[in-house]
């Protein structure tokens, strides 16, 4: 199982896409979803590796839906001009189609089936899926799981979507929000059990006819579509969840879209999704989930929420930090630990010089910014350039215990020894990836 991480435009100074990319790698985010097929982003993201979901917007898929010319067009344009470069792994036909655009719904699996033609023609079928993000607003009698079932009023459109998904060997997309069936509960739901927090066992949901026991509403819902799939006799395609996350700001009637509580959500959400343990009803198939999202949208309109679902402001700081100590690169903006090593200005000279020797030789530890004319060359001493040396190792080594010693040499800080154009490793590399108007930030980016 994967995170990834959707990127909404509706942003007031939009970071352009080479800013945007350089804050994904910073970031080491490696599956990304784009609401449209935007070509400066796609080009932006290519040579990254970085996986991308492209989507068709919903105001083109009747066009789409309507004419198969007017698909392999869309095709052509969108994704054969980007791939192999731009590593384009599945496209997203419209959004929610069902709900927010109900009179596209009679052509949206002839858009997908269009779309999909137009990949297998250009031999890229096996490699790009086709799917479409639903919400789950379409599965009724969610709780318990094992009596869910879609709105029958779509049956006409699920059931060829589902057989569509299956014949082409792609999976169900779909936008999962626990905040907002904890919002609509009327207090049914417990607040932790909607932020994936452990529950004790008398505390867990238990599925009267399955005897599946549920700690969190996310897990829930995600049986309840297979439930609802299995009913109308589709039992093998697999979901991934296009968005999910949580406000961290609301209005007086959203006390719960708080910095905290978005935190401990997309926290939970992150580590449950790595540990690839799946859900209740099948727990060895994982659920990939792309957070939503990666900027406050502050154009968007709506309830005060609406601009709050980002993990970064435009800006590129963090909305909040993510209790992820431990959780590896993903999402690297915790700052809990925030330290550097650096050479004791006390200790013997040629001490210094000699582990300086080794941190640039048998280290492995790039010291060209110390050469002549490069950005750490000055002050031109040996405690500056140990200092240096000393962090890199010790970054490269992720500050592991023992890894700052250098026979007495050097200790740990937390003050920050970047100065001037000289920025060590450990905090973002303002000059190499064109954020030049985030100088001004904080150390927030460790790498």
């Amino acid at each position: 199982a994967y995170i990834g991480v959707n990127i909404g435009t509706d942003v007031t100074n939009m970071p352009s896409p080479t800013e945007t990319v350089a804050l994904l790698k910073a970031q080491s985010i490696q599956h990304v979803r784009l609401y449209d097929a935007d070509r400066s982003m796609l080009l932006a993201l290519a040579k990254t590796g970085i996986q991308v979901i492209v989507s068709v917007p919903n105001d083109q898929i009747l066009g789409i839906g309507q004419s198969n010319a007017t698909a392999a067009n869309w095709v052509a344009r969108n994704i054969i001009a980007h791939v192999p470069s731009t590593n384009i792994t599945a496209i997203a036909v419209g959004s929610e189609v069902l709900t927010s655009l109900p009179n596209a719904a009679p052509v949206l699996v002839s858009a997908l089936q269009f779309i999909h033609s137009a990949l297998v023609a250009a031999n890229l079928d096996d490699q790009i899926k086709v799917s479409t993000p639903l919400s789950t607003s379409i599965i009724l009698d969610s709780f318990p799981p094992s009596q869910a079932f879609f709105n029958r009023t779509w049956d006409p459109v699920m059931t060829p979507l589902l057989k569509f998904l299956q014949s082409t060997g792609s999976y169900l997309m779909l936008n999962v929000y626990p905040y907002y069936d904890y919002m609509q509960s009327n207090d049914a739901i417990p607040l932790d059990y909607a932020l994936i927090r452990p529950l004790p066992p008398n505390k867990e949901a238990v599925d009267s006819n399955t005897l599946l026991h549920y700690t969190n509403v996310f897990d829930a819902v995600i049986d309840a579509a297979y439930f609802a799939m299995s009913y109308l006799k589709f039992t093998n395609i697999s979901i991934v969840v296009t968005e999910s996350g949580w406000p961290s700001k609301g209005g007086s009637s959203e006390p719960d879209a708080t910095p905290d509580n978005a935190n401990t959500y997309n926290s939970n959400l992150i580590r449950h999704v790595l540990n690839s343990t799946g859900t209740p009803k099948q727990p060895r198939i994982t659920v990939s989930t792309y957070i939503y999202e990666l900027y406050n949208e502050d154009l968007r309109t709506g309830p005060a929420s609406e601009s709050n679902w980002g993990l970064f402001y435009s800006n590129g700081a963090p909305v909040y930090t993510l209790h992820l100590t431990g959780a590896g690169t993903l999402f690297a903006n915790d700052t809990t630990n925030q330290t550097f090593c650096v050479a004791k200005s006390t200790a013997d000279s040629k001490m210094i010089q000699a582990a300086l020797d080794w941190a640039c030789g048998p280290g492995k530890v790039d010291c060209s910014p110390l050469l002549h004319g490069q950005p750490c060359s000055e002050p031109d001493n040996v405690v500056a350039h140990a200092t240096y040396a000393f962090n890199a190792y010790y970054q490269k080594m992720d500050k592991s215990p023992g890894s700052c010693d250098f026979k007495g040499v050097a200790s740990v800080t937390t003050t920050n020894p970047s100065h001037g154009s000289c920025i060590f490793p450990g905090r973002y590399d303002l000059n190499s990836l064109a954020y030049a108007h985030m100088y001004s930030m904080p150390n927030y980016f460790l790498v």
